[in-house]
């Protein structure tokens, strides 16, 4: 443990040997289609219903509650992104300013995060597609499309779109993102359609009482309500351009297409939440898609719009897929990076012909494959948010740090007001992270003490060793 205060220099491109280059082949366009493909998915299509039963139509406010918490995030990234161009998002950030013990951790919660997320949007997925498949008459065994925990073998949907969007990250980085960017086109084409079709039956009464829940309260079964619980859960629909920042060494021009990329991102999916949630407490009253799994749909088939909604829910089994693209990319190029720093077995971080990082992507696929194979949607999306505040923390922190130690270094996007910019950050993800449910903040601390261990045991001799270098040839 000598060595946890030891920081991460940051090494240029061309100093890296050729097997642990990622190819440059994404521009901003990519970076935003990367960015709102991680952020528009299961999160505006199921977390709507939720947060409006427990803020009722005041859930607008807690969407721009978490929008603003989650965009002081976006300007930390933004400007940090730009002033230490690599891989590995917070990881790597967090090497750089605070030293190899607390990257070690922030990795930790952006591996727990990142698994998480792409398990949860594959066993989403499973759902969609089972039922669509069942409706032309190809039913699959219900064994083979639920976990153990809920009567079945194995849930193969799942595990068969996170093999296909493996299989699409290993074929190229440009390829994907450029299908991204198609298939996110199309998921805005079906909430542009919810929003055009339930503005016509608009009725302002149904705002009214807008604070039902007041701003935070115990509810009668002792949950958690009121905007601030809604926002805390919400905040699931807000994360994912943190995606983007994995893709610095792979972007043509990091300096700018980074802060194009995560702020565009991110004001553009507040504004589409907004609306969105305004069209939809607008057409019914918000207690008859309170808790809803298919809320938006719900709401289309209610004023007489089926064939809207299943035009809806079939734009759902085509675009989800862009939500585990995005989360699993990001998740193998910060494997790939913490194999690189020697903190995982150097071998794991050596690039294919099409510059690709071919060996972690596998890896990535078989420990999603496991979660999602065998774990149920409710256990495994309650826990994501836990690790995603902590990342957020980091870079928020990092950015005022940098502002100290580093004043006068180059910084190719500043984020405005910083103090207010990174203390509202790091109060609002630690408010947030507060009002998780106990249950997701234990598991957290479990988990954080594991990472612990495994730096104690392996990973702080590992990266010794690959600092001196005499870690084993990859």
């Amino acid at each position: 443990m000598k060595n946890w205060n030891v920081r991460k220099a940051v090494v240029s491109r061309e100093e890296m040997p050729e097997h642990h280059r990622l190819t440059q082949s994404l521009s901003w366009p990519h970076l935003i289609a990367l960015g709102v493909g991680a952020i528009v998915g299961t999160g505006i299509l199921t977390l709507i219903g939720v947060g409006a039963g427990k803020a009722g139509p005041a859930v607008i406010l807690s969407f721009a509650i978490a929008g603003v918490i989650c965009a002081c995030a976006a300007l930390a990234y933004a400007e940090v992104a730009t002033m230490i161009p690599t891989s590995g998002s917070a990881y790597t950030y967090s090497y750089v300013v605070f030293g190899e013990l607390v990257a070690w951790m922030i990795g930790v919660a952006l591996i727990l995060e990142y698994s998480l997320v792409v398990s949860a949007v594959a066993v989403g997925w499973s759902g969609y597609a089972a039922g669509f498949m069942q409706s032309v008459g190809l039913a699959l065994p219900s064994a083979l499309v639920q976990g153990p925990e809920l009567g079945g073998i194995i849930n193969l949907p799942a595990i068969f779109i996170i093999w296909v969007v493996a299989g699409l990250l290993i074929a190229g980085t440009r390829e994907s993102a450029t299908l991204n960017g198609l298939l996110v086109l199309v998921k805005l084409a079906a909430l542009a359609l919810f929003i055009a079709v339930a503005l016509p039956v608009f009725d302002a009464a149904n705002f009214e009482p807008f604070m039902p829940y007041g701003f935070g309260r115990s509810g009668p079964s002792g949950s958690e309500v009121g905007v601030m619980a809604a926002a805390a859960i919400i905040f699931f629909a807000f994360y994912g351009f943190d995606a983007i920042a994995t893709a610095a060494e792979e972007a043509k021009n990091p300096g700018r297409d980074l802060a194009i990329g995560i702020v565009g991102s991110m004001l553009l999916c507040v504004l589409i939440y907004m609306a969105v949630a305004a069209a939809a407490i607008g057409a019914i009253s918000y207690t008859r898609f309170a808790d809803s799994a298919e809320p938006l749909a719900l709401i289309l088939r209610d004023i007489g719009q089926g064939w809207a909604a299943r035009l809806l829910g079939a734009s759902a089994v085509i675009a989800l897929p862009t939500v585990i693209l995005a989360f699993f990319y990001g998740q193998s190029r910060i494997f790939f990076t913490v194999a690189r720093d020697g903190l995982l077995p150097q071998s794991l971080a050596r690039v294919s012909a099409r510059g690709t990082p071919v060996r972690i992507t596998v890896f990535t696929a078989v420990l999603m494959s496991v979660v999602a194979g065998i774990f149920p949607l409710a256990d495994i999306a309650a826990l994501a948010n836990a690790g995603t505040l902590a990342a957020f923390v980091a870079v928020c922190a990092a950015m005022l740090v940098m502002r100290r130690r580093a004043p006068g270094a180059e910084r190719r996007f500043r984020a405005p007001l910083p103090w207010l910019v990174g203390l509202g950050g790091i109060g609002g993800c630690l408010y947030l992270f507060a009002s998780l449910p106990t249950q997701t903040q234990l598991f957290f601390l479990v988990a954080q003490l594991i990472g612990l261990g495994l730096y104690a045991i392996y990973g702080a001799g590992a990266a010794a060793r690959a600092r001196d270098g005499t870690a084993a040839s990859a």
